[in-house]
């Protein structure tokens, strides 16, 4: 069962890497969750706040990932223990901190959450700066056993199609099938557990003849896919009002409200604080550049996310849908758009459709469970197959749980008593509370953690240096220098001039966390904002 001198693996080349952690980007987040939340926050005005997030919060955040992946060559947990083997005043003053926030909630009869940050402070007693990576690890868990519900809805929902089993024209009557779907246990959980057992059959294999293969033959037949929805979607009379809606900004409609939403969904679409970028880090060699390969990933990332507004947006404003429908956007709307359309093809546009949020999924989910596998390789010693056969299959038993959940939660009348017990009255299923709180409360904490760390406890100096490895000196370039393309001229260098590396520092250690704090308290509640 355990093995304890494993050689470490490593990605075949940069391509390899930068498609897999491309693959880990682009997921659910970019196909899904981006063109409803596009829909609902005013189209072009938010893809706007959105571009700026991504650079503010995205990349420091991504290039602090992978720095500590390289340098510590290990999953999550033992790369903080490595970096940062002691306790510090920092770890003990937060923990003191949590455990008198865990008595006031006691005294307020809030007693799960009294527990749960009861038992956080403990950790952060006991392992120091390594509870960050705890939670990079308990993290991906959560996510995937949602994850893998969704997952098999897209398997489900591409057979339907290919079928002819979505043959309607209006959202109402896409709702009562995907109802009807979801209200079947057995169909949801074959599905389920039909991606989750694909996902966990990529990484059995590791990672040259697994992720980095597999993640080689799905991004061009993602790319290709999609290309083919753009090029119909955008050719349907009336579709220019889509393209219109998705890429010209109506300033009046960025708010605060806006503005926020798009750093939770630049955090959430690039896949930070869940330590799958880190682990991914892990894998790379010395010689490779982070910098570009992060700026490749998160360039791609949102491409695939524009790339997604066009494929949607124009069809269904065309076809006079609306837009901001929500999280139905995916399985109610463009069912009815594409079989609206009148050329007879609409299976064809869904299967190929369902298709693509597939593989999109998947990539992401690879990542997502490789984490938990990597965890198991080098902190428990585990051999790969073992890791992911029991990775897999404690997945796979939460993920029953969250889809037995999801329209009737008296099938799962125990554990419903017992979260209404610890956390007060609750309509939501599993499957929404898990959603809800690795999106809500474990993501933001995980690269506010991350940020911090790097920031002020690692330090800029040490994470600057493992940045320029690869035979990269850009990040003492004067930043204006290298804009204007005067990378190589000698007087562009200099200790006092404005370089890459004092931007970086000053957004990793200031700038990312305040905003990564805003979008968690607004995420929580506790920030109100008209």
């Amino acid at each position: 069962m355990k093995e304890k001198n494993q050689v470490r693996e490593h990605w075949g080349g940069s391509l390899g890497f930068i498609l897999a952690a491309a693959g880990s980007a682009i997921g659910l987040g970019n196909l899904w969750k981006f063109p409803y939340v596009t829909g609902q926050n005013g189209g072009g005005a938010f893809i706007l706040v959105y571009l700026l997030a991504v650079l503010v919060i995205g990349f420091p955040v991504m290039v602090c990932e992978i720095a500590i992946g390289r340098n510590a060559q290990s999953d999550p947990i033992t790369a903080f223990q490595k970096l940062c083997p002691k306790k510090t005043g920092s770890t003990h003053m937060t923990g003191v901190l949590l455990l008198l926030a865990a008595c006031g909630l006691f005294c307020f009869g809030k007693f799960g959450m009294s527990g749960l940050f009861f038992l956080i402070a403990l950790v952060i007693f006991w392992y120091g700066w390594a509870a960050v990576g705890i939670l990079s690890v308990v993290t991906p868990f959560f996510i995937l056993s949602f994850y893998g519900t969704v997952g098999g809805w897209t398997i489900a929902y591409f057979f339907k199609g290919l079928f002819q089993q979505l043959n309607f024209t209006d959202p109402d009557s896409a709702k009562q099938v995907f109802d009807t779907f979801v209200a079947t246990p057995s169909h949801g959980i074959f599905f389920q557990l039909l991606f989750t057992l694909t996902t966990g059959s990529v990484i059995w294999f590791g990672i040259k003849n697994g992720i980095e293969l597999a993640s080689k033959f799905l991004m061009p037949v993602l790319l290709i896919f999609i290309l083919i929805l753009i090029m119909r979607s955008v050719t349907l009379p009336g579709a220019n009002a889509g393209i219109s809606y998705l890429l010209t900004p109506d300033f009046s409609q960025i708010t605060p409200h806006v503005f926020l939403s798009a750093l939770g969904q630049a955090f959430f679409s690039l896949s930070l604080g869940m330590g799958a970028i880190m682990t991914y880090g892990s894998y790379l060699d010395s010689e490779k550049n982070i910098l570009s390969s992060s700026l490749f990933i998160i360039v791609a990332d949102t491409f695939f996310a524009l790339l997604a507004g066009l494929a949607i947006f124009p069809a269904v404003m065309a076809m006079g849908m609306e837009p901001s429908a929500g999280p139905g956007l995916v399985f109610q709307v463009m069912p009815a758009t594409f079989n609206s359309i009148g050329d007879h093809l609409g299976w064809l546009w869904s299967s190929i459709f369902f298709f693509l949020i597939f593989i999109a999924a998947l990539t992401s989910a690879i990542s997502i469970a490789e984490g938990c596998v990597t965890c198991l390789i080098d902190h428990f010693k585990f051999r790969r197959k073992t890791a992911v056969f029991w990775t897999i299959l404690l997945v796979s038993v939460s993920g029953i749980f969250c889809t037995l959940s999801v329209t009737n939660w008296d099938r799962l009348p125990f554990l419903q008593r017992g979260l209404v017990w610890a956390f007060g009255s609750t309509n939501a299923s599993l499957f929404d509370l898990m959603d809800q709180f690795s999106s809500n409360y474990m993501l933001p904490l995980g690269g506010l953690g991350t940020s911090l760390f790097v920031g002020w406890q690692w330090g800029m100096r040490y994470a600057l240096t493992e940045l320029r490895k690869g035979g990269s000196d850009v990040t003492d370039v004067n930043f204006f220098a290298l804009l204007a393309g005067l990378k190589d001229d000698p007087l562009s260098k200099g200790t006092h001039s404005l370089t890459l590396a004092l931007i970086l520092g000053i957004l990793i250690r200031f700038i990312s966390p305040i905003c990564v704090i805003l979008v968690f308290l607004y995420n929580i509640g506790w920030l109100s904002l008209k």
